[in-house]
């Protein structure tokens, strides 16, 4: 069989799933690849429909070694019509733990069809340049063998005829899953005077937790620790003040500093 066009749906606040995504669609090469992203909060306003004819790829960051709670409503949302899906989720080197079987039992509740899973690694959004952990990745040994999982997602679809010819595949994790995807509320950003209130940090955060007017002023209990709007600051007025989650970016450093390798199911 082959897929009409391609959905590419992630949720990517400092843009390693989307990345991630990008190269799974260039290995599979389809004329027709439209991009959903899910990372601005009205983009998440709407559901989306696909069909049997489609091929769905969902793309989400770890987070506690779970799906993100503040996207799990719009997941479940989704309707899918039979429709072949590759779930792929992204983790700052630590442990992906149950996030990716999560998503994979989400896609089959809304009527998709898992067809293929993959695993990859992408910049921890707590990673600093003192205190680094994964920075860079995905690089470019990722990115090829993102684009080779994109083949093999391309040769697995085009070796049967129909959907219903394909087996289930395995995907690692435990259910009950194992990981909390609560949030901290936290007050863990401190913003200098070389902010220039351009407006970036308010336009690029997922939950619209910045105050667009002043963007010093930010609703901690809307905040997820995404750091997008530290990393993309074009002045670096923005940083980690000590505490909580400082110290959680020195411990990843220090116990996480092994590369992990992608991995993928088909």
């Amino acid at each position: 069989m082959k897929a009409k066009s391609v959905k590419l749906v992630y949720f990517s606040p400092t843009g390693t799933t989307k990345k991630v995504l990008l190269s799974i669609a260039n290995g599979i090469t389809s004329d027709r690849v439209e991009c959903i992203d899910i990372t601005r909060p009205e983009t998440r306003k709407t559901p989306m429909k696909t069909s049997e004819d489609e091929l769905l790829i969902v793309g989400v960051p770890v987070y506690m070694g779970r799906v993100p709670a503040l996207i799990i409503d719009w997941l479940n949302a989704i309707q899918a019509h039979h429709t072949p899906t590759v779930c792929v989720v992204v983790y700052g080197n630590r442990v992906y733990e149950d996030a990716l079987l999560e998503l994979k039992k989400i896609i089959q509740q809304c009527g998709g069809i898992p067809i293929a899973g993959g695993a990859y690694i992408g910049e921890h959004s707590f990673s600093t340049d003192a205190t680094p952990t994964a920075a860079g990745r995905p690089d470019i040994d990722d990115i090829r063998h993102a684009e080779e999982f994109g083949r093999k997602i391309k040769e697995k679809l085009q070796s049967v005829t129909s959907i219903s010819e394909l087996s289930e595949i395995e995907i690692p994790g435990m259910y009950p899953y194992r990981g909390d995807s609560t949030l901290w509320t936290v007050d863990f950003i401190s913003v200098s005077d070389k902010c220039t209130q351009c407006g970036i940090c308010a336009e690029l955060c997922p939950t619209g937790a910045i105050d667009p007017q002043n963007s010093s002023k930010i609703q901690v209990e809307k905040c997820i620790t995404c750091c997008a709007c530290i990393k993309n600051c074009p002045e670096h007025a923005r940083t980690m003040k000590p505490g909580l989650v400082q110290d959680a970016s020195i411990r990843l450093h220090t116990l996480y500093s092994e590369p992990k390798k992608p991995e993928y199911y088909v």
